[in-house]
Formats: structure tokens, C-alpha cells, sequence
């Protein structure tokens, strides 16, 4: 059985880092896997990808300015919505016809196409697409948010400023994707239950297989280890309570930063002497913008590439905090349980799915940054926090090791092979 990955990007954004993961998980559990991506960054032997030129970003450019007309020429949600209209004809090549089966990731933002996708289908060959978010199975857009007509008909997206007038393309994309996967060998994976549950509530799954499958992790790179060597490493202090925050862009308003200053700042009045010892960690894009913002002494770390050191910085916190206000199946959140780091987030989308509320972590009322609060003091307790630790890494264990995804989807492409 060989398997063809097929994502945007090798090891840039969530979705890229669990594809690669799987990879390797799957590599390592007896399935020969390939990734293809349009953006490599490594020399890895199971890497390739599509010839560089002038038309990738041709085709990025052209998208995003087809959705700017349509929006009034406005930038608002630009890039919450893909409409697809070009792309690359990935069939044609080798590593393609050499698959038995096509495994879609994230292949957004002018990677694949409408046309690109009606090819793969196509082909014969049987493709499962992996939704870490709902692009799939709606018209245009990643996150729904409070809108439902993906559920029906999509039309008149509220993404867009004008909706769509004089030419919807809402509609336009869904029913053409109605007609590419109708009769096709097809499953829809969710990375949480959450996403599949939706998922099943589109037209455009009907009559397909949909599942979930949590991504992967190397628990040998992401494992626990001493807290005092990784807080030296990072040039963190050794005498503070510390919270970690991170996500690729902090000022998208979808990852609830507001919701963690608003917390901090409930901890201060109603925990004062445990808000004294504290101290937030911020990694990732942006982090400066938002140094000044929390009423506790910040240390930014910026973006970190290497998994070893990611881990390392998981290991030197006591907690890690994610307001996201909605998401599928963090990566953060299983790299941290991974490492033994407990976790706190809202109770949204995928999260309640993994972090096991007063077992492993805390699962906090949504948009409530007081009861946000109250679950990091709750967390951060002496008399519970290594037991916390010790349960956040053995449902890691459980859940997200390399061999039970890798089994996970063993059983997914033997469903869909005649």
C-alpha cells in the first residue's frame, strides 16, 4: 500500500506539521508513504515537490484578488475563505501515479484547485481527506463560525462583505465540489470528532465514509524532562510560575488572546499571591505586538522550528494556556500533554476531546475568562499539579502515539481499496 500526502506546505502551520508527522508515523509503522507539497523546506528523501515557477504565485495573486473584487474590495476575512480557481495538475506527475491512494491535508491558498481536485477524483484512485478545518465540506470557508448554511446550501457567505452579489461563490464552489465527489471513492477524516460531526451534516459528505483520527506525535521527541535544564536553555526564570501561550499568528482574533489578558487580570485580584510568582511565556508570530498587553511579566521566545527545542519549552512551563475560541485538534495542546504540561482551554470545537476537565487539565466555560482564570489557579495548585503532569502525558500516550495513528489509518485506506 503506498500512500501519496498531499499538503500546501511541508512544515509551515498546523496541518503541515501533523501531515509530516503522519509521514513519519506511517513510515515507521509499515505503510511506505510520500508527502508532496508546493512549499519544501527540507532535503527529506520522502519530500518532493512540484516545480517552482512564476505561476505558483500567480496563482496565489489571482486568488486572492478574485476574492477581493467580490468583496468589495476589501481585505476583511481575505484570508478566512478559498475559492480554489487555480492551482496545479499534480496527476501527471511520478510520485502520483505510483500511489495507490491520494491523502488530502491542507492544500489551500493556489496549491490545488477545483479543476486540480476533479482530476485526482478522476483517476480512480481512492482519496481521503483530512479536514483540519471545514473547507471540505463547505463552499468557501475555513470556520463556519455561528453560520449553518453549509448545511444545507451555501450562498451569500457572510465572510464576505457584499456576499457574494452578482457572483456567489459560495454557491459556485459547493455545488461544483457536490459534483466532484459525487460517486467517487472518498473519506472525510476528521482530526477531532468534533469537525467529523459537522462534517456529517453537509450534503457533500453524504454517502462517503467520515471519521476522525487525532494527528500523530513522537513521544520520544515530546516527552517529559527536567524543568530547571529547559528553563536555563531558554533563558527563562527559575523562580516563576509560568504560562505558555502560543500560536502561529497571536493577533488572530480566532486565537482568543483578549480572553488570556482578561484572565491575568482576574488573577491578579482574585489570586494576587499566586499572580506575584507568575510570569507568560509567548511563542510564536507577533509575540511583541502583544508584550505590553498582560498585567504579568512576559517573555517572548518568537517562532521555534525545531521540535527538540519546542519541547524543551514545554517542559520549562508549569501550564499551557489556549483561548482559542475555535478549533479542531490543536497541535500545541498535544505537544504539550506529550511533554506532561497540563492544559487550559475553552470548551470549543475539539479541545473538551483532549483535555480530560480536572484529569489532565481544565476545560473552561466558553468566553468566560473568569472561569479561565479560576482553572489556571486550579491548575497551578502544588497539591495536584504532578499528578496533572502525570495524566496529561499517559492520555498522550494513549491517543496520539505515532503507531495508534499510523493503525487509525491502516484501517481508513483498507475501507476504501476494493
Amino acid at each position: 500500500m503506498r500512500i501519496l500526502i498531499v499538503n500546501t506546505a511541508e512544515r509551515t502551520g498546523g496541518a503541515a506539521i501533523a501531515a509530516n508527522r503522519l509521514l513519519h508515523a506511517l513510515n515507521h509503522n509499515g505503510v511506505e508513504a510520500t508527502m508532496l507539497v508546493r512549499d519544501r523546506k527540507t532535503d527529506s528523501p520522502s519530500v518532493t515537490s512540484i516545480e517552482p515557477s512564476w505561476r505558483l504565485r500567480a496563482n496565489f495573486l489571482w486568488e486572492r484578488g478574485v476574492i477581493w473584487l467580490a468583496n468589495g474590495l476589501s481585505k476583511r476575512n481575505l484570508f478566512q475563505v478559498d475559492i480554489a480557481n487555480a492551482g496545479t495538475d499534480i496527476t501527471r506527475m511520478e510520485v502520483f501515479r505510483q500511489a495507490d491512494i491520494i491523502h488530502l491535508h491542507w492544500v489551500n491558498q493556489g496549491f490545488l484547485s477545483l479543476s486540480d481536485l476533479e482530476r485526482i477524483m478522476a483517476s480512480g484512485k481512492p482519496v481521503v481527506m483530512t479536514m483540519h478545518d471545514q473547507w471540505y465540506f463547505t463552499g468557501i470557508c475555513h470556520y463556519s463560525g455561528d453560520c449553518d448554511k453549509y448545511q444545507s446550501q451555501c450562498c451569500h457567505c457572510p465572510m464576505l462583505t457584499r456576499g457574494g452579489i452578482g457572483t456567489d461563490l459560495a454557491r459556485r464552489v459547493f455545488d461544483r465540489k457536490r459534483a466532484i465527489y459525487s460517486g467517487k471513492a472518498l473519506a472525510f477524516v476528521g482530526c477531532s470528532r468534533w469537525i467529523a460531526d459537522l462534517a456529517r451534516k453537509s450534503p457533500l459528505t453524504q454517502g462517503h465514509l467520515v471519521t476522525n483520527v487525532p494527528n500523530a506525535i513522537d513521544t520520544d521527541v515530546f516527552t517529559p524532562m527536567d524543568q530547571a535544564t529547559a528553563r536555563e536553555r531558554h533563558g527563562l526564570p527559575a523562580d516563576k510560575r509560568l504560562l505558555l501561550f502560543g500560536a502561529q499568528r497571536i493577533t488572530d482574533e480566532r486565537k482568543g488572546f483578549r480572553y488570556l489578558e482578561e484572565a491575568c487580570e482576574h488573577l491578579m485580584h482574585s489570586h494576587p499571591d499566586l499572580a506575584s510568582e507568575m510570569g507568560v511565556v509567548v511563542l510564536g508570530g507577533d509575540a511583541q505586538a502583544v508584550k505590553s498587553a498582560l498585567p504579568l511579566p512576559v517573555y517572548t521566545v518568537g517562532y521555534l522550528n525545531n521540535e527538540a527545542e519546542i519541547a524543551q519549552l514545554y517542559n520549562a512551563v508549569d501550564l499551557f494556556v489556549t483561548p482559542s475560541l475555535q478549533d479542531n485538534l490543536p497541535n500545541t495542546i498535544v505537544e504539550a500533554m506529550a511533554c506532561g504540561t497540563p492544559c487550559v482551554g475553552f470548551n470549543v470545537g475539539g479541545i473538551p476531546e483532549m483535555i480530560s476537565h480536572e484529569r489532565d487539565g481544565y476545560v473552561a466555560r466558553y468566553k468566560d475568562s473568569n472561569d479561565f482564570a479560576h482553572g489556571i489557579a486550579w491548575c497551578l495548585d502544588d497539591n495536584r499539579l504532578a499528578t496533572l503532569r502525570q495524566q496529561a502525558r499517559a492520555a498522550a500516550l494513549a491517543t496520539y502515539a505515532e503507531p495508534i495513528a499510523a493503525r487509525n489509518y491502516q484501517q481508513v485506506y483498507s475501507a476504501l481499496l476494493p
